[in-house]
């Protein structure tokens, strides 16, 4: 035993070190038990999450919406967000800033910008000098930056999800256009930054919508591939998809379905708003007609009104969905002016003519991206608010040439419900089933730089060399990896977006710059310089496009190789034992795999080169220059025996010539016939050695700077503070509600007869007084009372009603309190009663144990009738006597001494009983089974089978206790024995001994 101890003990540090990493892990998973999406859309979000018990649900809003309106309203001393910065839209619309996401990633050149300004003319823009960006001038010490704003959108979202989930929530999948480009994308994951939010992904929202569309279609998707087309308008865009569903093989979790992104077509500015616009200029020009000549200004000057006016032209455009024509009509549109204008549908598709005849342009773009034809459509699904016009659906079903459009997903939400299925499979606190998700690439990007060539003639000249990186409808996110081979001192290359001709003139306006970064190396001669033995196996740029679309360069480094020979009688036996065994646990690596090691973890993060068709010509005559590693994959695969070719050889395909490698085909020749000996020593090949050295690298952002860390600091606590700031008013605000309700409620309770009934004149005078003069001071002098006086106010109002308030309480408890502490004398006594009734032999309980539970009924008794006594003397305006918490007390102290002896009667086994004189039990026990009373007994000599045993008294029935055929209560919490039926095991064996 003690051997035992001694091994146990070196066993328990580390059993107290799992311990403690498994706590850790789950205290760090309790942070993040609850995941959420947030649906960014021009108008509105959706907000959606996960958590324990709560598979994918929408977030209601504080107003019980499902939806929230994507505004902020800012002033100098206070704040709003969603529905109350909407209603705010009317009475102060230069602070309220809303439809602001085309403005994100945007210089002020942007033509975006300028239709902005167009748009909203209330709002002032101010043009940042370092980024050359556009920022909102609330006040000359006021403004904030389209990323701050967005910043505190999301912020108010993940407060959404937290009162909803009553949890904090920090992991976040948010939507964004399809259409977006790095800058924008940047700009999203700038301000989910500042709003203190950890993106797990960014999701397009064309993408989110076909997950949630295959999520709750699983059943229906199969080997047999499925073209299904989205077609989503919402109010500031149009994003045309065509997803493409089947089942397919995965290694990790077999036959799974996927979705992939075949096709993207898109209009920046095609959507429900711009209608809206249209139909508010017309509204206004009805207006101005009604009022012409009577030397009014022009409607469109007045801010407040052109609000009142954008609001309702969303109204009539919802309404002329499903009628022929409505009123408009506001009251006191401008100069306490009613407004009332007949608009039909005719007159508003005749508006909005130009912007339908645009609606089949995102169907072309997705067809022409994906390679299809409507033919091999399947269906097409509406997605979005605007799509509920019926000209559009009229125009669209046109387009794409169906019977019908299908209406069979939430236009609204499903953008919302599918990130969210992305945040849980994203999340480590959740396990879903798997969905395949292969998103596209919309626009490529590509590598150029410039190398210095000689031709025949001699003369040097610069060639310009271009290389893909990342073809449009490519799929990511995947890595990459750019091999330059005929470099050996510092170096500059290009990383810029590459063809953009499926994009108007218009849309590469809006779409800015198209230059992307400018890279310096510095340090490759340096690194060449070192290792001047050594062959260069080019230098590396490793690439990453992330599952947010976001385009990264995460390393540059030198690779060098050259051949060490081995000496094999330098190994020693105990060296080759040792190598030997560590190769049977998979710690030893043969000198060929020690060589592609690196290369080949590599070659598995690294995506196949894709360039576009039209590119191919450029693309050979660069392949000397740069390469992308697995360029070659479109290459059968090997055979089954035959190794799979080394990362570094695919790599340097395109490059120089590739070398055979000493000792190779001798290799593949001999594989599976061991040499001998002497052959082994002398035609071992050599071994390669590789060296790898990171490079310095400079990036120079081309198409929008990014924030500095310093201004990003400084926008988070600038939402910090404004966030601090609204908790205090909302505190200051409910200080001041607690302390006005108080008022009026006691002031009320004066006046009813069980408050008059225990109080006097002069005291209720005295309250009365003190609130009215409460009253008086909010009225007056509250509106800048600070939280801490408010407080302070309510607490002394309510030390001064303590004692009326407490002598109410104790009258309405007295009752019910009274009632429940007889029935429990009562029951207690009876169980006492009993108890002394039972027989000396089959008494459980001791004397002192009864006499114990006696006093404490007496006394219980004596103090009952006693305090009644002197309560029923005292005044009802007096503290009283008689007290809820003492009666409860009193029942408590009696309950534990009659818990106690009834869990000893519970357990308490029953005594052996007297033996006749032959040495035979007198009769089973009763609570012994049929089968046991009906074994045969041998009887002792000289006692026949037939003798009776000699009976059992009957058992004596005790008032208010259980009765002996009664089951025995059962006892909860730990320590709690099964309930016995049978006779235990051992008392059966002790029976028959005796009997025999």
């Amino acid at each position: 035993m003690a051997a035992t101890v001694r091994r146990q003990r070196p066993c328990r540090p580390a059993c107290w070190v799992l311990v403690t990493v498994l706590l850790a892990d789950l205290l760090a998973l309790s942070e993040t038990l609850a995941v959420m999406s947030v649906d960014l859309g021009s108008e509105s979000m959706k907000v959606a999450i996960v958590k324990p018990g709560v598979p994918m649900e929408i977030v209601l809003n504080k107003e019980s919406r499902r939806k929230t309106p994507v505004t902020v309203t800012l002033k100098e001393n206070e704040r709003f967000l969603g529905d109350s910065a909407a209603s705010m839209a009317i009475k102060n619309p230069k602070a309220t800033l809303r439809y602001f996401q085309p403005l994100l990633g945007k210089q002020a050149d942007n033509p975006h910008v300028a239709l902005y300004r167009a748009r909203f003319p209330e709002h002032e823009l101010t043009v940042d000098p370092q980024r050359q960006t556009v920022h909102f001038q609330m006040t000359p010490q006021l403004q904030f930056s389209p990323e701050e704003v967005l910043g505190m959108i999301l912020n108010y979202s993940r407060s959404l999800a937290e009162d909803f989930a009553e949890q904090p929530i920090k992991d976040a999948v948010i939507t964004v256009p399809a259409f977006f480009n790095q800058a924008e994308r940047r700009a999203v994951l700038q301000a989910a930054r500042m709003a203190g939010l950890k993106v797990l992904q960014l999701i397009n929202d064309n993408t989110a919508t076909a997950l949630s569309y295959g999520v709750f279609r699983r059943k229906d998707i199969n080997a047999t591939a499925q073209n299904v087309m989205f077609y989503d308008m919402g109010s500031g865009s149009t994003v045309c998809t065509i997803v493409t569903y089947q089942t397919v093989k995965t290694k990790e979790a077999g036959l799974q379905p996927q979705l992939q992104i075949r096709g993207v077509g898109f209009d920046r500015t095609l959507g429900g708003l711009e209608m809206e616009l249209r139909l508010r200029e017309h509204l206004a020009g009805l207006f101005n007609k009604q009022r012409k000549g009577q030397g009014s200004k022009d409607v469109r000057e007045n801010p407040r009104a052109m609000a009142k006016l954008l609001r309702e032209a969303n109204r009539v455009k919802t309404v002329l969905s499903a009628n022929a024509d409505h009123m408009a009509q506001i009251e006191g549109l401008m100069d306490d002016v009613d407004f009332k204008a007949k608009v039909t549908r005719a007159e508003f598709e005749e508006l909005c003519a130009d912007l339908f005849e645009r609606v089949p342009g995102p169907v072309q773009q997705a067809l022409q991206s994906a390679e299809m034809s409507l033919d091999e459509i399947e269906q097409v699904i509406l997605v979005g608010g605007a799509t509920r016009v019926p000209k559009v659906q009229e125009v669209l079903l046109k387009a794409v040439g169906k019977e019908e459009l299908g209406k069979n997903i939430n236009a609204d939400e499903a953008a919302a419900m599918g990130a969210v299925y992305q945040a849980a499979a994203l999340s480590k606190a959740f396990k879903v089933k798997p969905f395949i998700v292969r998103d596209a690439v919309i626009y490529p990007i590509l590598v150029e730089f410039t190398r210095e060539m000689e031709e025949e003639t001699g003369a040097r000249s610069l060639k310009h060399n271009k290389r893909v990186l990342f073809s449009r409808m490519g799929p990511y996110p995947q890595r990459k990896v750019i091999t330059f081979n005929r470099y050996s001192q510092d170096f500059n290359f290009y990383i810029n977006y590459g063809d953009l001709g499926f994009m108007g003139p218009e849309d590469l306006r809006v779409f800015g710059s198209q230059n992307l970064t400018t890279v310096v190396l510095n340090g490759v001669g340096d690194s060449f310089k070192k290792y001047p033995d050594y062959e260069s196996k080019g230098i590396k740029a490793h690439f990453n496009l992330d599952e947010s679309g976001v385009l990264s360069l995460d390393r540059v480094e030198t690779v060098f190789e050259t051949l060490v020979e081995d000496s094999p009688e330098e190994e020693s036996t105990l060296t080759k034992l040792g190598n030997t065994i560590s190769s049977l646990f998979g710690g030893g690596t043969t000198p060929d795999a020690k060589e592609n090691g690196t290369e080949t973890v590599q070659e598995e993060e690294e995506g196949p080169a894709e360039g576009s068709k039209d590119e191919a010509g450029k693309q050979a005559e660069v392949k000397e220059e740069a390469e992308t590693p697995s360029e070659d994959a479109s290459r059968p695969p090997p055979s089954e025996g035959q190794a799979p070719p080394a990362g570094e050889k695919v790599a340097e395909k395109d490059g120089e010539k590739s070398e055979a490698k000493p000792g190779e085909k001798g290799e593949a020749d001999s594989e599976g016939v061991p040499p001998s000996p002497e052959e082994g020593k002398k035609s071992k090949p050599a071994r390669k050695q590789r060296v790898v050295e990171e490079i310095g690298v400079e990036l120079s952002v081309l198409d929008l700077l990014d924030l500095p860390e310093d201004m990003i600091a400084h926008s988070v606590q600038k939402l910090q503070d404004l966030t601090l700031r609204d908790l205090e008013k909302h505190e200051r605000e409910k200080a001041a509600n607690s302390l006005e309700a108080f008022i009026f409620e006691t002031q009320d309770k004066l006046y009813q007869a069980e408050y008059q009934e225990v109080s006097t004149e002069e005291q209720r005078e005295e309250i009365s007084g003190k609130l009215s003069a409460t009253s008086t001071w909010l009225e007056d002098e509250g509106f800048g009372a600070t939280t801490v006086m408010l407080k302070e106010k309510l607490s002394e109002l309510r030390r001064l009603c303590q004692g009326l308030f407490f002598r109410v309480e104790e009258r309405k408890k007295w009752p019910e309190r009274l009632s429940a502490l007889d029935n429990l004398l009562n029951h207690s006594s009876m169980f006492l009663k009993g108890a002394r009734l039972l027989p000396e032999m089959d008494q459980i309980f001791t004397e002192v144990e009864m006499a114990t539970l006696e006093n404490v009924i007496n006394e219980t008794w004596a103090w009952k009738n006693t305090t009644v006594a002197e309560q029923a003397k005292l005044p009802a305006t007096e503290k009283p006597v008689l007290l809820s918490k003492d009666i409860e007390a009193k029942m408590m102290a009696l309950d534990r001494e009659v818990q106690y002896l009834l869990n000893k009667a519970k357990f308490a086994r029953p005594r052996p009983r007297p033996k006749d004189k032959n040495g035979t039990r007198t009769e089973p026990p009763v609570n012994a089974s049929a089968g046991d009373q009906e074994e045969k007994v041998i009887p002792p000599p000289g006692q026949t089978e037939d003798a009776k045993p000699i009976p059992e008294p009957e058992p004596v029935e005790i008032a208010g206790a259980e009765s002996a055929d009664a089951e025995p209560l059962e006892l909860a919490g730990p320590g709690a024995e099964p309930e016995q039926k049978e006779q235990p095991e051992e008392q059966k064996r002790t029976l028959k001994n005796d009997e025999l």
